[in-house]
């Protein structure tokens, strides 16, 4: 961001066009405030975009299209039209089309983000059934987003306020789970957590819990050794570089609210971390990619069939996905800016409450 231009400039990927995403982008983006935060930039087409106005007609939905991201108006919203030509759209239908017009939209957006033309990204949600193909072959945005970045690991990192709830393995069968649990994919989760809470969400010393694998967190043995001879050795090792503690039993740890006095848990499988985290974060939670070089959010929810092209779609969590996004993008910068010089910036305020040394002159050696 140059200095003309303050606000971040956030992309958002359509998801599939069957789904509620088009209509969580309407009804968000309807509240003009946000342009005070940032300029958003849909990746879409203005056919779809029309398409689903109609069904929500409260909303006055105004917006300028564009075929070049640097024609970007700052005051507007903007449409990036990734294609032009007409697309069939069943509302609530699983579709080919709907996949892959969402992947579409969803590798436009991520090129732009990794060129730097756009500052962040919110992701609307796709449907891993018929977006899953020897083009796109990953089971969601996150592994798509650790490839194309060329990184060796991600966390997806589930936030809502001070509430984070990160994964060890993500989806994968629950009969594969216990594989991932190994010391290396536990140190490199939450090396990256960590990381990410000091650079991303400004906690200088973070305080992790780390979840067992087996009911109790194993009863010392008696229910499982992953916790004897993998988790604990990992946290072990973990607190070489960070504050790292557990392994806790995840039914007690969530129903004890013990989550309250930690900056994130590390769960060692999807449903152990994501059952508690949307049952105590309704409608604020959001998916954060932790360990990318940009900043990627979406809302904590799918795609809602059910309910798509009925105006029925609560836009609350998409909303607070912007809000991350700008919120880390801002944080992540004042990091960069205040450890750029290692000199501590020095206030008129400190300065003014400072004395001046007095040095005694040695007059034995003149």
């Amino acid at each position: 961001m140059n200095a003309q231009q303050q606000k971040p400039i956030i992309g958002i990927s359509i998801g599939d066009l069957n789904g509620i995403g088009t209509e969580l982008v309407i009804k968000t983006l309807n509240d003009h405030r946000l342009l005070e935060l940032c300029t958003p930039v849909i990746f879409a087409s203005n056919k779809v975009i029309n398409f689903y106005r109609k069904s929500v007609p409260d909303i006055n939905f105004s917006y300028q299209s564009i075929k070049e991201l640097n024609r970007v108006n700052i005051k507007q919203i903007n449409i990036f039209n990734c294609w032009e030509e007409e697309v069939g759209i069943t509302p609530g239908q699983l579709s080919d089309i709907g996949g892959k017009y969402a992947i579409k939209s969803l590798t436009t957006a991520v090129q732009a983000l990794k060129e730097n033309k756009i500052h962040g990204l919110v992701t609307a949600p796709i449907h891993k059934k018929n977006t899953h193909s020897n083009e796109f072959n990953y089971t969601g945005h996150t592994p798509y987003l650790k490839h194309i970045f060329g990184v060796q690991d991600v966390a997806m990192l589930m936030v809502a306020g001070n509430f984070r709830v990160g994964l060890l393995s993500e989806h994968v069968p629950v009969s594969e789970a216990a594989k991932y649990v190994t010391r290396d994919n536990i140190l490199s989760k939450l090396s990256i957590i960590n990381n990410s809470l000091i650079k991303d969400f400004g906690i200088d010393k973070p305080k992790v819990a780390v979840l067992g694998l087996n009911p109790h967190a194993g009863d010392e043995g008696l229910i499982g050794r992953e916790e004897e001879e993998i988790i604990k050795p990992a946290i072990k090792d973990a607190r070489h570089f960070m504050l790292a503690m557990g392994p806790y039993s995840a039914d007690g740890f969530f129903a004890r609210r013990h989550y309250e006095k930690f900056d994130a848990v590390l769960a060692m499988y999807h449903d152990q971390g994501l059952i508690p985290f949307k049952s105590l974060a309704i409608g604020e939670g959001v998916n954060y990619t932790a360990g990318l070089p940009a900043v990627r959010t979406s809302p904590d929810h799918g795609t809602a069939f059910d309910i798509a092209g009925k105006n029925k779609a609560d836009h609350s969590s998409f909303l607070t996905a912007i809000f991350e996004c700008i919120d880390i993008i801002n944080r992540r910068q004042g990091y960069f800016e205040s450890h750029r010089n290692p000199v501590k910036k020095v206030t008129p305020a400190i300065l003014a409450n400072v004395e001046d040394e007095k040095i005694e002159e040695d007059t034995n050696n003149e």
